[in-house]
């Protein structure tokens, strides 16, 4: 369901960006940039297009996208976004806090359409969600009341429980689901350890060692 109304909201940007492009130049195509920030730029983008497809848009027929994956070149989100403002593209598609930050510095004009798991208001990414402001639409999963179920469950599963590890990505966004998470646990009386791990190349290993070591008796993340 969230793929099928993120295609169609960028579907909506695409035609009225389209209409403006045929206006002026009748022979150009319609160009998206797309950043992911999965780390698997195989899987995502074949996602993408299918639901492009599955609209009528296929690429380098009746439209063009500019695809780069930031999973694993973090240190190059700000570069990557301005290769594709400088390509001028019609709309932005991204998919990270990260990235919507970087687009937002980059580009005042170009649409940018936002596919997010935080809290965009909190974050400072939008204004509201009614008026998101600026130039930036999009879909976010607020899953901030699924953090205390989660705990809820953990807790009626194992009654014993006190304490629970967290793996903790080093992002902005990780540390604010960790915060929830955090709230979440102190009505139930559970303490959460913080397990640090980098996005690149992650130390699995050394953060389960972490969380024997404080008797952590759960992980979550």
């Amino acid at each position: 369901m969230t793929k099928k109304i993120l295609i169609w909201l960028l579907t909506t940007v695409l035609l009225t960006t389209a209409s403006l492009a045929e206006a002026q130049q009748a022979k150009r195509l319609p160009r998206i940039g797309y950043l992911s920030g999965t780390g698997s730029e195989a899987l995502t983008a074949v996602a993408f297009r299918r639901g492009l497809q599955d609209l009528g848009y296929i690429e380098g027929k009746n439209i063009l996208i500019e695809y780069h994956d930031t999973g694993v070149t973090q240190d190059r989100i700000s570069t990557l976004v301005a290769e594709l403002v400088r390509l001028k593209v019609d709309v932005l598609v991204v998919s990270t806090g990260t990235t919507i930050r970087a687009a937002k510095q980059a580009t005042k004009t170009i649409p940018i359409v936002m596919v997010t798991t935080e809290d965009p208001v909190a974050t400072g990414l939008i204004d509201s969600l009614a008026r998101p402001g600026g130039n930036v639409t999009g879909l976010t999963l607020l899953t901030r009341e699924l953090s205390g179920k989660r705990l809820e469950l953990l807790k009626e599963a194992v009654p014993s429980i006190s304490r629970v590890g967290y793996l903790l990505p080093d992002s902005p966004d990780a540390r604010i689901r960790f915060k929830e998470y955090e709230d979440a646990a102190r009505p139930l009386k559970l303490q959460l350890q913080s397990l640090e791990v980098q996005r690149q190349n992650p130390d699995f290993e050394r953060a389960f060692r972490a969380a024997a070591k404080g008797r952590a008796r759960a992980h979550n993340g």
